[in-house]
């Protein structure tokens, strides 16, 4: 049975001022857990070490090319269908509040999910997930797997302290299970300072994720990113149970606790009665994030992570798309499988 961990500690005292897009903080850092970033740009395409994205799709070949070969191999056992959101059903625009899908990709979305058991877990807010998918039927994990809704609770993960029925807008019963809630006050705290703190960097966009905090660079220029960096690590100092990972152009503030969007998957396999061998998991998605998931499919020995890019990365996942048009095609291939 997983294990949450947690870091509690006794808090400094939040003192000192936010000035011109700084924040002046207690210097000690508390041992912070933060993923080093590159002082020019720290962006997530910066691990690149392929020296060709030819030699990259031999290791990792285009799940559209291997299609029937995956699907030959699921005869005769369950599909399970997992996708991130931005950059995976949407593509990646400037303004996050716009990442809309195409009706197109909705439909392709709604096909599979008649089929097959679909989730939808991305780092975003459930709800703004929700609004931006619209379709029923389906379970949404929002904030990186930290806000999960699904129709039953599950014995395996949490118990029953971190789930709670409520009822939908539409009358119906549900579940959810918010593994982080305790965080919730410091998450405030967290995206208040970082708004103050980031006004002045032209470009900067801070999103409340519920359960996250999601920084946005993308419209910065890069002589600020600097600035940027030492704003959202200033903050951090006087939150040691938190951490900063990078996506594509974003920096994500999380609680330092041990779960991610793999655990997410499980959590989810368990709720739906699909955690046996002759399940198979697919799962799709873009970003560093979505490595967590990728890594609990490989781990598992059975399922296909695969990862959407046009350029080479280390990754754990065994397939690729090159980008939205390509999973569109890919999710139209499953849905008319026979």
């Amino acid at each position: 049975m997983p294990t949450y961990h947690f870091i509690k500690k006794d808090l400094p005292t939040l003192e000192g001022s936010i000035s011109m897009g700084y924040v002046h903080l207690p210097s000690q850092t508390l041992g912070m857990d933060i993923e080093p970033i590159p002082k020019t740009s720290f962006d997530e395409g910066d691990d690149m070490v392929w020296d060709s994205y030819s030699s990259w799709i031999m290791k990792h070949p285009s799940a559209l090319y291997e299609f029937e070969k995956i699907m030959k191999a699921t005869q005769n056992k369950k599909i399970v269908v997992f996708l991130d959101y931005d950059g995976t059903l949407s593509d990646i625009v400037d303004d996050p509040d716009k990442a809309f899908m195409t009706e197109t990709m909705r439909s392709a979305v709604r096909e599979v999910a008649e089929r097959f058991p679909t989730s939808i877990v991305s780092g975003r807010r459930r709800e703004k997930v929700q609004d931006f998918v619209k379709l029923d039927g389906i379970c949404y994990a929002g904030s990186h797997g930290m806000d999960i809704i699904s129709s039953v609770s599950s014995n395996r993960f949490g118990g029953q302290g971190h789930h709670r029925r409520v009822v939908d807008e539409k009358g119906n019963e549900i579940v959810l299970f918010q593994p982080a809630a305790d965080f919730l006050p410091k998450v405030e705290e967290i995206f208040n300072l970082l708004t103050l703190g980031t006004k002045n960097i032209k470009g900067s966009r801070v999103e409340d994720n519920k359960f996250c905090v999601s920084v946005h660079f993308r419209c910065v220029h890069e002589k600020d990113t600097n600035t940027l960096e030492a704003v959202v690590r200033s903050v951090l100092e006087c939150y040691p149970d938190f951490r900063i990972t990078r996506g594509k152009k974003v920096l994500e503030v999380r609680p330092l606790m041990d779960w991610d969007k793999g655990h997410a998957l499980e959590y989810l396999l368990d709720t739906l009665g699909f955690d046996s061998s002759d399940v198979v998991p697919i799962y799709l998605g873009d970003d560093r994030t979505d490595e967590d998931a990728f890594k609990m499919i490989t781990t598992r020995g059975e399922g296909y992570p695969i990862i959407v890019s046009s350029v080479p990365k280390e990754t754990m996942a065994s397939y690729s798309l090159r980008d939205t048009k390509e999973v569109m095609q890919f999710l139209q291939n499953l849905a008319r499988w026979r």
